[in-house]
């Protein structure tokens, strides 16, 4: 394939491209290794940091030999090149750093349960992801490997914990990529970028052989550029490990099928305001989070001003506790790792404020904040009662710089208190274990687009909006700067 046609394959999604491989158009490592031209020519961005070329390479021409691939009958994605975030995705053997210092000599002992369903469906891993250390941050800036590029903006973040995906999408490297998401580390990203990042409702996709992360508050999935993408892979992912700790409902239908139906009109809550106090949301947030309500109500939903209840300081403590004592974890895995207690320069500032309050966490303390974060979703869930969805901004800002939402605040309540007043409502998501979307339905005047966030309890409704308003009001034919098509002309 001619450096041309790799670059005309950018801008064609996950499932558009499998399709030319179930037709014989092209072959998986053909795919490849046109991802590979097209990263090669994005490595400005820093959004790769462990390249796995040779296991793609295997991978591929293991699935061309094998026949899989003919007569469309492996799958929606098999045959397409994928990239994984640098934490949580873990592929036996490669490596995992997790954005740390301390670990950055660290290979990973096996194959997460969720690579092995990505493998199963055919997608070709061929690198790891930029990601801030142990995923603590909402932008991806991390010391050890320095910060990713926003396609749209050198000068914004794109987002994080899962920066350097939605990065790799964005630039059209890559049609999708693995996120994980804690306060809206998926989100985030995507409001960023410009996707279409769907944080899943809890337990919807497994972390085996690990328990849970962050006591539930975490779960992971994707970062795409259509609402299809995403449907798709979430249902090669949805389903629980044998001995997870809970499991979430199966959805009535797969997501890909449920998508080409319309939803049943839902009743909408729309706020443009924070959950948390600080500055007012920015007007041109609140203007696109507005014209989405209106139309969603042309879509015939029934769309009305309000807003959930939840103890905002209840929130933040309980989130501020959990991460002390989910980065104390990373101290003791860095401790077997390097044989030795890492030395407070191998931390970001930011994660040693959090290791060392997570050293003098009690145990009532962290039964506490379980406590408070199940109270706070009875609390909010009776509040939505007389509705269905959600809607909301994904940030309360536009990109913010960078250096923003990675700094020492002092105290790790400081730290939240900064990220919630950009982020607002993406953390209640994670508190309640509600699925959220988030959506490119707007951009700054400045050019970096804005991010519209719809919760509900499922996916299933979520992803039907959200196929509505992708017909309604296109964002597949924006481009940024940075668009690797581009940068080769």
């Amino acid at each position: 394939m001619d450096t041309k046609a790799a670059f005309e394959l950018s801008g064609l999604d996950a499932i558009g491209q499998a399709r030319l491989v179930a037709s014989g158009d092209v072959t998986a490592t053909e795919l490849l290794d046109a991802a590979l031209t097209r990263l090669d020519s994005a490595r400005g961005l820093n959004a790769v940091i462990h390249d796995l070329f040779d296991r793609g390479r295997r991978q591929a021409a293991e699935l061309d030999a094998s026949g899989r691939l003919r007569g469309g009958a492996s799958g929606p994605l098999a045959g397409v090149p994928y990239l994984l975030k640098d934490l949580g995705a873990s592929v036996g053997g490669a490596p995992e750093s997790m954005g740390s210092r301390a670990l950055r000599s660290r290979i990973a002992p096996q194959n997460a349960w969720i690579v092995d369903r990505y493998l199963s469906a055919g997608l070709v891993v061929f690198g790891k992801t930029n990601t801030p250390e142990w995923g603590n941050h909402c932008t991806t800036e991390p010391s050890l490997f320095g910060p990713t590029v926003n396609p749209w903006s050198p000068d914004v973040t794109p987002g994080g914990s899962s920066g350097g995906s939605a990065a790799a999408v964005a630039a059209g490297v890559v049609p999708a990529a693995s996120g994980g998401d804690g306060t809206g580390s998926i989100r985030v990203p995507a409001s960023c970028c410009g996707l279409v990042g769907l944080k899943p409702r809890r337990a919807r996709t497994s972390f085996a052989p690990a328990g849970h992360l962050l006591e539930g508050l975490a779960v992971e999935h994707a970062l795409t550029r259509t609402v299809r993408d995403s449907a798709a892979l979430l249902d090669a992912v949805t389903g629980p490990d044998p001995g997870d700790p809970y499991s979430a409902a199966p959805p009535p239908m797969p997501f890909l099928q449920a998508i080409a139906q319309q939803p049943a009109p839902q009743r909408i809550v729309i706020s443009t305001g924070s959950p948390f106090p600080g500055p007012a949301t920015d007007p041109e947030i609140v203007a696109a989070v507005e014209a989405a309500g209106r139309l969603l109500a042309d879509l015939g939903h029934r769309v009305e001003p309000g807003a959930p209840t939840v103890d905002p300081d209840a929130v933040a403590d309980a989130i501020a506790v959990l991460h002390n004592v989910s980065n104390a974890q990373l101290h003791a895995l860095a401790t077997d790792h390097l044989g030795r207690p890492p030395a407070e320069d191998e931390f970001e500032a930011s994660t040693w404020v959090m290791v060392r309050e997570g050293f003098t966490t009690t145990g009532v303390q962290y039964a506490g904040a379980i406590e408070t974060v199940h109270a706070e979703t009875r609390r909010f869930v009776a509040s939505m009662a007389a509705h269905d969805v959600l809607l909301a901004p994904t940030l309360l800002t536009p990109p913010p710089p960078y250096a923003t939402l990675d700094q020492p605040r002092g105290t790790t309540r400081a730290f939240f208190d900064v990220e919630f007043a950009t982020t607002g409502w993406t953390a209640l998501a994670n508190v309640t274990g509600w699925a959220a979307i988030s959506l490119p339905l707007g951009m700054t005047s400045a050019g970096p687009p804005i991010g519209v966030q719809l919760m509900a309890p499922e996916e299933t409704v979520l992803l039907q909006l959200a196929a509505q308003l992708e017909e309604a009001a296109p964002w597949a034919g924006r481009r940024p700067a940075g668009w690797v098509a581009a940068a080769a002309r």
